[in-house]
């Protein structure tokens, strides 16, 4: 049991609610020059949800499950900005409202620009929301501390998911953290550069076919845990040598040049002191037994 500042942590209610699908209403282009009017983000996404494939499907940045915002009108502002900040990994979400009163999901993050909070419900509680229905979030975790390992830094993730996540602890103050893909900082686009990784996520690029074969990117589901090498993420998303951050993957693989599988960060150092290894069960559906899972029922 990693040793944690949690009982000092601030925890908020806070209220969204289901964002409509969104288009820009005119082509697009991929990273070979050719034109594309497909699926994109946001909306209740019936049939697409924590553990799946997060390649393979006929769309572009789709997040899976639920998207939510405050005010669709203003994603930039308040309250939704609070919302996305505030709003972490592994939180609970409740339905408030409507024929799906009561039921609870997962959040599995947030996707920078569309600016929503992705969280997982059954198929069978998004076939009766409506999008004005209201969602809770339990939020809680920013500020979450690792008091024994003061270097690792700690961001958008519930205390509960953070045990949950199978991590050993080995000698010289370093972590072993189970990941399904470690990607190499080369890959690393869309979100480079941003202040602060406390809201939004940044891409795989997986415009180059032969570096995403070697790494296994292709292989990416829906919430799973990866490894981002030379990437330090304490202070916005920016390339160092020798550090490394640990996401969670929180929308599909893309077409455009300079995107691909967006993560949201939960780990980093600036020094080699997360150690990534890989688990094919490194992922929140099968860490909290929700979504796709690839465990065998017992």
């Amino acid at each position: 049991m990693l040793k944690t500042n949690e009982p000092h942590l601030v925890e908020f209610l806070l209220q969204c609610q289901p964002g409509q699908p969104r288009t820009r209403g005119n082509w697009e282009v991929d990273h070979h020059g050719t034109p594309f009017i497909l699926p994109s983000i946001g909306g209740i996404t019936l049939n697409v949800q924590a553990g799946d494939p997060a390649f393979g499907w006929q769309g572009d940045h789709i997040e899976p499950g639920v998207s939510c915002t405050a005010d669709t009108q203003k994603p930039f502002e308040h309250p939704n900005v609070g919302v996305q900040i505030y709003s972490c990994a592994g939180n609970v979400a409740t339905v408030v409202t409507g024929e799906a009163k009561g039921a609870e999901g997962r959040v599995l993050g947030h996707h920078g620009g569309s600016e929503h909070v992705i969280v997982d419900f059954t198929r069978e509680v998004k076939e009766k929301l409506l999008y004005s229905d209201t969602i809770i979030i339990r939020g809680k975790g920013q500020g979450l501390k690792l008091t024994d390992y003061p270097a690792i830094t700690l961001f958008n993730l519930d205390p509960d998911l953070l045990q949950a996540l199978k991590i050993r602890e080995l000698d010289g103050d370093v972590l072993e953290v189970p990941v399904t893909t470690v990607v190499p900082a080369v890959c690393m686009g869309s979100g480079i550069g941003s202040a602060h990784v406390a809201k939004g996520d940044y891409d795989i690029m997986t415009s180059d076919g032969e570096t995403v074969r070697e790494y296994g990117i292709d292989k990416i589901r829906f919430g799973d845990f990866v490894a981002l090498l030379d990437h330090d993420n304490r202070y916005g998303r920016a390339y160092r040598k020798g550090a490394i951050s640990i996401g969670i993957v929180v929308h599909s693989d893309c077409m455009e040049a300079g995107h691909g599988p967006g993560v949201t960060t939960l780990m980093t150092c600036a020094s080699p002191l997360i150690r990534p290894f890989i688990d094919p069960e490194a992922n929140i559906a099968d860490r909290l037994g929700f979504g796709t899972t690839l465990k065998k029922p017992a």
